[in-house]
């Protein structure tokens, strides 16, 4: 009795499970859903969650991911505006909008509606590619100074150009575009560096020149404060000199009135001059200015 109870328990329990795998179904978080009735569209389940429906074939349910999906273009040959050739590859970041149009237009197999649907979306990107490339000059791609370039511009354009088409026919939203790779063909590089290098020459040409004319300024300002003070010098050098002479204009007549104070002086000076350092001389008593020795007083001429 008790065992046929537990098998009626556990008979149950797989019936319940068995009509919630049935009935029941689970949308992850990375995911979108649609219901199809008898091969029809019947709902779109952006949200996660656990939902009913019919068995199949009644109602059959078709996920897709959600998540950001990478497209990588191709490194294809373009012509800029002033018709220079350029290659470019883009990458694009898109996810899915409308799950129905996605699943009417790629199918139901979530890897084969991806490819279909990249495959789609490589094409659009292409053409967006060529029209705004084609609105650009070469040097507003490839140039030696990184204010002159416009990758932010062109990269907008491209992504407004896709943007609208790619959401209205095939519900998918492109969130952003990005220039992956630029390259040069072979037969333009070796022009593109000679414009480099003759870019680099004209800014070291230009940077000599400011360097030239700042050192001149600078020669130019300390050769005009050197003839200042030298003229202040020489100015002060005049005044001295005069003051000078007018002292000794004054001293000179004051000697004038009094002789023998002038030979005096003289003498002494003289005395100071010889006896400066220590010498032994033999000399007359009586030989100027040796007489001030002892006690001779001068003679007035």
């Amino acid at each position: 009795m008790k065992k046929s109870r537990l098998s009626l328990v556990i008979g149950a329990l797989l019936l319940v499970l068995f009509l919630a795998l049935l009935f029941c179904f689970q949308v992850r978080t990375t995911e979108v859903a649609v219901v199809t009735t008898f091969g029809r569209y019947s709902r779109d389940l952006p949200n996660p969650g656990l939902y009913f429906r019919w068995p199949v074939p009644i109602q059959n349910v078709y996920r897709f991911d959600n998540r950001l999906q990478n497209l990588e273009g191709k490194f294809e040959q373009l012509t800029t505006k002033d018709a220079k050739n350029l290659l470019v590859s883009v990458y694009v970041g898109w996810r899915i909008q409308s799950a129905r149009k996605f699943l009417e237009l790629f199918g139901g197999d979530s890897a084969l509606a991806t490819a279909k649907a990249e495959n789609t979306l490589e094409g659009l990107v292409r053409n967006a590619k060529n029209a705004v490339i084609g609105r650009y000059v070469f040097s507003d791609l490839i140039s030696p100074d990184p204010k002159a370039l416009k990758f932010d511009q062109l990269e907008s354009e491209i992504l407004k150009e896709i943007k609208g088409p790619a959401l209205e026919k095939y519900g998918l939203e492109i969130e952003l575009v990005g220039i992956k790779q630029l390259g040069l063909s072979e037969a333009i590089t070796g022009k593109v560096f000679e414009r480099m290098r003759a870019e680099r020459d004209r800014l070291v040409k230009q940077f000599q020149g400011e360097g030239n004319a700042r050192a001149q300024e600078i020669r130019s300002e300390a050769d005009r404060k050197r003839d200042e003070l030298l003229a202040k010098a020489q100015a002060d050098a005049l005044r001295i000199k005069g003051e000078a002479d007018a002292q000794a204009s004054k001293e000179l007549a004051i000697l004038e009135k009094n002789p023998s104070l002038a030979i005096f002086l003289f003498q002494v000076n003289a005395l100071k001059e010889t006896l400066r350092e220590r010498a032994t001389l033999f000399l007359d008593q009586k030989t100027p200015p040796f007489n001030l020795l002892t006690g001779e007083k001068p003679k007035n001429p």
